[in-house]
């Protein structure tokens, strides 16, 4: 049975996943940037605006986190149009720097094929910025297209660390017979787990440091607004604006 199945590949593509070694460099680029007592802004266009959403003001998840939730990339409020938005070069470079940006922050970019414009403008403006950048994608997909930038690179091309996600091509898993398409996506179960593994190795990193990372609580919790409250100075659109040094 296909719902079966389905479980059967995400488990064998979780398990490929503890083979990823890049997700060491990733957390080490990441605890270095919060221990700087600066951000690690994460950006991705599409679907892929989960991989932001998950890790920002989240319970349990890291406080100096950055989502950059472009309005213009969200499959809201028209899917088709955000297609067409990311494929756009010049945009989501300029876009950065309205943003509180240092050479010491850490870019996390998440796209499954890694050949849109929108993504790799993001990706080459943060290195231009000195940042560190770290590519989440799909490199079974990237190997069977060309990219959609005028530089004619990839995502994987110009990060300085790449994860792969261990999905399909196609970002499909499942087949049945007399049905000519493929389905069942596994790009976001891999890409969350992949992006909540960089947190906790950060958090552990840090720790190794003598550094406490500031994480935020619950605020469901009976004591999580009083938690939260210790964190958040500021919030400005999708983002907040942190001290950490207070």
């Amino acid at each position: 049975m296909k719902h079966l199945e389905y479980f059967q590949k995400i488990e064998e593509q979780l398990k490929e996943q503890l083979k990823e070694e890049h997700i060491e460099q990733a957390a080490q680029f990441c605890a270095e940037s919060i221990r700087a007592g600066r951000l690690v802004h994460v950006f991705g266009s599409g679907y892929s605006q989960m991989m932001a959403m998950e890790v920002f003001y989240r319970a349990g998840g890291i406080v100096p986190i950055n989502a950059l939730l472009l309005p213009q990339y969200a499959l809201f409020p028209h899917a088709e149009l955000s297609t067409h938005q990311e494929r756009d070069e010049n945009f989501s470079n300029h876009y950065l720097h309205m943003e509180d940006i240092d050479e010491k922050d850490t870019m996390i970019v998440a796209s499954v094929s890694g050949r849109n414009a929108g993504v790799i403008d993001m990706a080459l403006e943060a290195k231009n910025v000195g940042m560190h950048v770290v590519a989440l994608t799909s490199l079974a997909f990237s190997q069977t297209i060309s990219s959609r930038h005028s530089s004619g690179k990839l995502l994987k091309d110009v990060a300085d660390v790449v994860i792969d996600i261990k999905c399909d091509a196609g970002d499909v898993a499942m087949s049945l017979e007399r049905i000519d398409s493929k389905f069942a996506a596994t790009s976001k179960v891999l890409g969350l787990t992949v992006m909540e593994s960089i947190i906790a190795r950060t958090i552990e990193i840090n720790k190794e440091h003598q550094f406490d990372t500031p994480i935020f609580s619950s605020s469901n919790l009976n004591d999580g607004d009083k938690i939260n409250a210790k964190h958040i100075k500021n919030i400005d659109r999708c983002y907040l604006i942190y001290d950490l040094l207070e």
